[in-house]
Formats: structure tokens, sequence, C-alpha cells
């Protein structure tokens, strides 16, 4: 296979900039694999299309602000700083940070960076390219001053203006919430598992009370979201490794479900991603872990019997998983074509795509 086949065309004006008012008043497209049908819902509707003893697979990943804007010392040079992956270090005022740096060019070993006035300090203590390691030292806290400073991750082709008269920009500041799931718990990621930001509380109650088990389990969205596939044969594609974990108890929840054959509705290709690599057996194996697993058609999947999602990029990593998914019982080609008729049908109906956009459920 390769990378064009996995290409779409899509008109900017789909690429969804801002969220719903509502989280769960997104649009739903429902997709039928084996009987092929597609429905159009709202994604409160979602509800209808599970039953009693289904399990419901959560990404209880929190979202970091991860954008800090900072200046060179000395020459007072702009810098942004964006934080990836924080190493062992696990003091509350002093820790090293694997790190973007931008514009790198600006930036050595032993650069000294200054954030907020003094607020945080920055030394960095190598660098490669456009990424580094940076040990950060902070007056107070470093988690409670990165979340009064930094700025949300958002992706790319999601457009913000800095400030509005000199001040926050309140859409950004919006984002801190809404680029966030109703819930997030465990801080780590630099980008949102999407497909959960739908949920309300009050459609998780619904959830509950109809019988259905939810199940929590975390994977920290790293860089690699927004790192393009750039080989022709997608075989090829090397992933960037993300940190997950599962409880014993989530382990065994998941495993009591799979014997009695219930259903296991997976939240987004994070929570596929994980419970996929952490399967032996047929069963789930608990524990802390980092996966760089690649999933396209051909995958035979182990865990998962059914998958809610968000509409993605062309090209994508994530998009090559849901036609490995739509792929099952089916060639390679036809779970792909199966995905491209779909996404043109959301085209067509206006869906809005991408982040902060609608949602699909394969079934």
């Amino acid at each position: 296979m390769e990378l064009n086949d996995f290409d779409f065309n899509l008109s900017p004006h789909l690429i969804a900039q801002s969220p719903d008012p509502i989280r769960d008043n997104s649009r739903l497209m429902v997709l039928g694999i084996n009987d092929t049908f597609i429905e159009h819902r709202k994604f409160s509707n979602i509800i209808e299309y599970l039953k009693k003893g289904d399990l419901l697979i959560l990404n209880d990943t929190r979202v970091i602000p991860a954008r800090l804007s900072g200046e060179k010392e000395g020459t007072k040079g702009k810098i942004e700083v964006f934080l990836l992956r924080k190493r062992s270090n696990d003091k509350t005022t002093e820790q090293e940070w694997e790190v973007l740096f931008k514009p790198a060019k600006r930036v050595k070993e032993g650069t000294i960076i200054i954030f907020s006035g003094g607020l945080l300090k920055g030394r960095v203590i190598k660098r490669e390219r456009e990424s580094g390691i940076v040990k950060f030292e902070s007056k107070d806290d470093f988690s409670d001053i990165i979340n009064q400073i930094g700025r949300v991750p958002l992706p790319p082709y999601i457009k913000r203006e800095k400030t509005v008269n000199n001040n926050i920009n309140p859409i950004e500041s919006m984002d801190k919430q809404r680029y966030q799931t109703v819930y997030a718990q465990k801080e780590g990621a630099v980008a949102a598992p999407t497909a959960g930001l739908h949920f309300t509380h009050s459609l998780l109650e619904e959830v509950k009370k109809k019988g259905i088990e939810i199940v929590f389990i975390t994977l920290h969205v790293g860089r690699g979201t927004f790192q393009p596939v750039r080989v022709k044969e997608i075989t090829r594609h090397k992933m960037h490794k993300e940190y997950y974990e599962i409880s014993k108890d989530s382990a065994q929840r998941i495993n009591r479900a799979k014997e009695k054959n219930k259903r296991i509705f997976c939240v987004g290709t994070t929570t596929v991603r994980a419970l996929e690599d952490s399967a032996k057996a047929g069963k789930v194996v608990p524990g802390i872990k980092s996966t760089d697993i690649f999933i396209y058609p051909g995958y035979k999947f182990k865990m998962v019997d059914a998958l809610i999602t968000n509409f993605h990029l062309p090209k994508s990593t994530l998009l090559m998983l849901i036609c490995a998914f739509a792929s099952a019982g089916k060639t390679n080609q036809q779970g792909i074509d199966l995905i491209k008729n779909a996404y043109q049908k959301a085209i067509e109906k206006k869906y809005r795509f991408y982040s902060f956009g609608d949602a699909m459920i394969l079934l």
C-alpha cells in the first residue's frame, strides 16, 4: 500500500476552527462495516447504539498547556518551547523535559530561556536540530506555573491569534476547557484524544444507567499526532513512542467482558492503540509501557469491536488505522474504499473535520 491510497480532497472551510457550543450536539455519522449502511445523527444519539453489557473504553489523559513563550537571557530573542515529555526528574520546582524549539537556530546547549519575567527559567542541556532537553527551574510548583503561563497546544490547522488588544484571546482561553475531555485526569498529553471531546457528564450518566460499563485507561498523546507520513510505502513509516498505562482493575474488567463476548467500544484511536499493544493471547496485560504500534490495513484486531472517532487528515496514520478497522472481513482495498466513500458522504453533507469537528462510529 502506498501513501496516496489514503489521500482525499477537503475544502479548508470544512476544517473546524472551534468546537460546537454544546459538546454532544456535534454530528455523528454511523457506519455499519459488515452490512454497509450510513446514518446521520447527533452525538447525543450514540446511546442508541450501545446496549447493556457493552464496555466503553475512555482515555483519561489530560492535555498540558505545552506551548511556552520565552526570551533568551541577555539578547531577549523570542523563543517558543513546546513541551513533549517529562523525563525522570519528579521534583516540583526542578524538572527536565524533552522539547521542541522555534526557531531552533537561536538555541544551543547552555542557552538560558526566561519565561514570564523569571517565573520560570530553562537551561538547554541538549540540542538536536529542532528538539532537545531543557532543565527547568521554577519559583513555585512547575505544574501550577505551566497551567498559568502555558498555551494550549492546538494542532497547526487550527488558527488562533495570540492576543486581542494585548490581552489573552478569549477564544484561546476557552480552548483550555474545550480542548480537554470532561473526564481528563492524568496530565501528560500534548494533544487531546479528540473523540472523547463530544461526551458530557450527563451523557456519561445515561451510559451508566443503561448498564454500559465505563473503563478508563491512559495514553498520553505525543507529537507523533502532528507528524506527517513522508514515505511512499507506508510500511516504512516509524511511529513515535507514546506512554500508556492500563491498571490491573481495568485489564480485569476488559478481559472479563471479552470472555463473556461483550462488545468493546473504544473511544478514539488512542484507546485502540493501547489495547491492541497490550493484548497477549487474547487478553489485555496491565502495566505501564510505551508503544510505537502502527496499525494499517491488514492488521488483525484482537480486542476492539467498535470504534468512536473523529474525521482524520488525509495520508495520516489515524486514517490508516480507521481503514484497517473497516477492512475486517474484507480485502484491504475494500476497507479503504468503504472509508473513502464515508468521508465523501461527510464532505457532501458538510460535516466538520479534524480535532474540533464531528464524529463517526464504526460498528
